[in-house]
C-alpha cells in the first residue's frame, strides 16, 4: 500500500505537469524523441522497433517491477516525455494517483482487453511485516503468451510511426523482425511445453497465468519466494495441493535455496527455473533469457 507521502508527492507533481503544460519537452538525445516504458520486455521491444530513431528509457526499477512507484525524478522525466508507454492490465497501478495527460500515455493492451485474464485464484500470502494479503484484478505478465507480446510490440510501431513518420518504413521492418523472432519462441515454448502435455505442475508465484493459457498447462500456483524457507503452514497447505494436484515439477521465478530443491526433490518434485524477464537482466536480451528458460526443461 502506497504511503500517504507517496501519494502527496505522485499528486503534487502531476499537478506541476498541468500548470506548466505549455514548456516545450526538453527532447532526448541529440532532440530525438524521448520515449519512456515501465517495464523491461516493453523496453526492449520498443528499443528493438525504434532503432536509433527515437531515445527509449527504462526507468532504474529497484526489485519487483510490478511494486515499484516512481518517484519525483521519474515522474519529471515522463512529463518531458513524448511518450509513455505502458504495459496496463493493470501493471502501473501507481496511474491511479497522478494526471498525466493522456495523450502523452500509450496502454499497448488497451485494444485487446478480451485477451487478459482476471486472477481468479486469489492465493494469500505475506511480505515481511506488512501482513497477509492476497493480490486481485487482472494478471499483468502479458509478454509471457508470445501472441500477446506481439499485439502490443505492434502497438508499440502505430505510435512510433505516429511520432516520427520519416522513420515509419523502418519502424515496419524492425518490427517485421521482431514479429518472427517472437513466432519463433512461440513454436519453441509449444514444443517444450508439449512434453508436459496432462501433467500436474506447479508454479512457485502466481505470475504464469499467460503461460498457462497459452500452452494449456495443468498448473496450480502458491507463493513462495525463491529466497525465503516457507513457513509450517505453506508446507502444510502444499502437501494438501499436492494430494489433489500430484505435481512432479516445480517452476520457479528464481533460483531457490539448494535446502529447497533438495526438500523439494525428497518428494519427488523437481525444480526449474523460468525467469518472467521482469527485471532487465545482467546479461543478454529477452530472447537470451526466454532461451536460458526454454533449456530448463531437457530433463531427460
Amino acid at each position: 500500500m502506497f504511503s500517504y507521502l507517496v501519494f502527496s508527492c505522485l499528486v503534487f507533481l502531476s499537478g506541476c505537469k498541468e500548470q506548466h503544460a505549455d514548456t516545450p519537452k526538453a527532447g532526448g538525445e541529440a532532440n530525438k524523441p524521448l520515449v519512456l516504458v515501465t517495464n523491461y520486455p516493453l523496453y526492449f521491444f520498443t528499443s528493438e522497433i525504434a532503432g536509433d530513431a527515437v531515445e527509449v528509457i527504462l526507468p532504474d526499477i529497484d526489485g519487483d517491477p510490478a511494486m515499484w512507484v516512481p518517484g519525483p525524478s521519474d515522474l519529471s522525466q515522463m512529463q518531458n516525455a513524448d511518450l509513455l508507454i505502458i504495459n496496463g492490465a493493470g501493471y502501473e497501478s501507481w496511474l491511479a494517483f497522478t494526471s498525466l495527460p493522456s495523450d502523452l500515455i500509450v496502454d499497448t493492451t488497451a485494444d485487446i482487453q478480451d485477451q487478459l485474464l482476471p486472477i481468479e485464484n486469489n492465493t494469500v500470502h505475506q511480505h515481511g511485516p506488512q501482513g497477509e494479503h492476497s493480490h486481485e484484478g487482472t494478471a499483468f505478465t502479458t509478454w509471457l503468451n508470445p501472441r500477446i507480446a506481439t499485439e502490443q510490440a505492434r502497438v508499440v510501431g502505430r505510435e512510433l510511426s505516429l511520432l516520427v513518420p520519416a522513420h515509419a518504413g523502418d519502424f515496419a521492418e524492425r518490427l517485421a523482425a521482431l514479429e518472427g523472432h517472437l513466432a519463433s519462441l512461440d513454436q519453441s515454448l509449444a514444443s517444450v511445453f508439449s512434453s508436459l502435455e496432462g501433467q500436474a505442475v506447479i508454479f512457485s508465484h502466481p505470475v504464469y497465468q499467460y503461460l498457462q493459457q497459452q500452452y494449456d498447462l495443468n498448473a496450480r500456483s502458491v507463493h513462495w519466494e525463491p529466497e525465503t524457507e516457507p513457513g509450517v503452514k505453506q508446507w502444510v497447505d502444499f502437501q494438501n495441493m499436492l494430494r489433489e494436484h500430484p505435481a512432479r515439477l516445480m517452476i520457479w521465478e528464481g533460483q531457490p535455496s539448494p535446502a529447497m530443491i533438495e526438500r523439494l526433490r525428497q518428494q519427488g518434485i523437481t525444480s526449474v527455473i523460468f525467469d518472467p524477464s521482469a527485471n532487465r537482466p545482467v546479461k543478454g536480451d529477452y530472447f537470451a533469457v526466454m532461451s536460458t528458460n526454454l533449456g530448463q526443461f531437457d530433463l531427460k
